[in-house]
């Protein structure tokens, strides 16, 4: 059993890297053609709902890569809608 717990840090890393890398990517271009605010918003709320549904609310992978995912999600639809409104 405990094998399948350390697998679970892999996505908890993973996936809150991999929205990082696109903030991150956002931010140093300084605008947000091609970046879909629409699909961002999604992955956020999907994060969110998966959160709920696997009902492991105090696991740290569980906090880390679906709760720390939304939160840079929308992070970046935040700053993709900034972009837009500056016009660049």
């Amino acid at each position: 059993m405990q094998w399948t717990r350390t697998l679970g840090y892999i996505p908890s890393i993973i996936f809150p890297a991999a929205t990082i890398t696109q903030l991150w990517t956002l931010w140093q271009a300084g605008r947000s053609d091609g970046a879909s605010a629409l699909t961002w918003t999604l992955f956020g709320i999907a994060n969110l709902c998966l959160y709920l549904y696997v009902e492991k609310y105090r696991e740290p992978q569980a906090i880390i890569g679906l709760l720390g995912t939304a939160v840079v999600d929308f992070a970046i639809v935040a700053v993709i809608l900034r972009y837009r409104t500056l016009g660049v």
